[in-house]
C-alpha cells in the first residue's frame, strides 16, 4: 500500500528534521523547502498529498505560499506548523484553506492526529486554541465569518517587503512594478485598515493575521 506523500516547509533545520522522524514510519517525505518560494515550486514538481508548513518563512511567508499552492495543487492537504498561538494567525490559515493548524510546541503530540484528520476530510485545530475561540470565527451556517479590510494579492506582497523594512524603491524593484504603483497600494492598504503611518499599517497587518511577525 503507498504511503501518503508529505512536503515539508521550514527555515529551521531542527524543525524539518524532527517532523521527518515523527512522519518515517506511516509517511513518505517526498521533499524539503527551507523558503516560501521554494516550497511553491517543489509542490508543483512533486505533487504532494500533504504539505506541512511554517508561516515564517524568507521569501513568500507560508500563506501566500498556501494561496499560490491551493491554485495549482487544489487537492493537496495544507496543514501549518507554526509557534503562534494566535485566532487572527488560524483565521488567516482557514481561510486560505488549510486542513489543519498544528503548534510546534506540541508537534509530537498533535502532528499525528492532524494527520491522520486531514486524510479523513476532516479538519484538526489545535485543542490549545479551544472551541469558544474557533466557534467565535464561524456563523450560524458553519462557515467562516469574513473581516473587513481584506487585501489583494499584489497588496499583500507589498506589505511583506515593507514590513520586512523594504523601501517603496526597493519592493518596487522586487515586484517590478514602479514607485508610484507602490506608493498607490500604500494608500489603498492604509484606508482599508485605517492605519494613519507606515508603522502602523504593519501593526495593524500583524494583528489581523494579514502577514505574520
Amino acid at each position: 500500500m503507498n504511503r501518503p506523500r508529505v512536503l515539508l516547509g521550514d527555515d529551521h533545520a531542527l524543525i524539518l528534521s524532527g517532523v521527518r522522524a515523527t512522519l518515517a514510519s506511516r509517511f513518505e517525505v517526498v521533499g524539503e523547502a527551507t523558503d516560501g518560494k521554494a516550497l511553491v515550486e517543489a509542490a508543483e514538481r512533486l505533487r504532494p498529498d500533504i504539505i506541512i508548513l511554517d508561516i515564517s518563512m524568507p521569501l513568500l511567508n507560508g500563506f501566500e505560499a498556501a494561496r499560490q499552492i491551493r491554485l495549482s495543487q487544489p487537492a493537496a492537504k495544507l496543514i501549518f506548523l507554526s509557534q503562534h498561538l494566535t485566532p487572527a494567525y488560524l483565521r488567516q490559515a482557514l481561510e486560505i484553506g488549510a486542513t489543519g493548524y498544528v503548534l510546534k510546541s506540541e508537534t509530537t503530540e498533535e502532528l499525528e492526529p492532524a494527520m491522520n484528520a486531514v486524510l479523513k476530510g476532516e479538519t484538526f485545530i489545535s485543542p490549545r486554541f479551544g472551541d469558544e475561540v474557533v466557534s467565535r470565527m464561524r456563523g450560524r451556517d458553519g462557515n467562516l465569518n469574513r473581516v473587513q479590510g481584506e487585501l489583494t494579492e499584489r497588496q499583500r506582497q507589498i506589505l511583506q517587503l515593507l514590513a520586512e523594512g523594504r523601501s517603496n524603491k526597493e519592493a518596487a524593484a522586487i515586484l517590478n512594478l514602479s514607485v508610484k504603483t507602490i506608493e498607490f497600494h500604500r494608500a489603498k492598504m492604509m484606508s482599508k485598515l485605517g492605519a494613519r503611518s507606515g508603522a502602523e499599517l504593519t501593526r495593524l497587518a500583524i494583528q489581523q493575521g494579514i502577514i505574520p511577525e
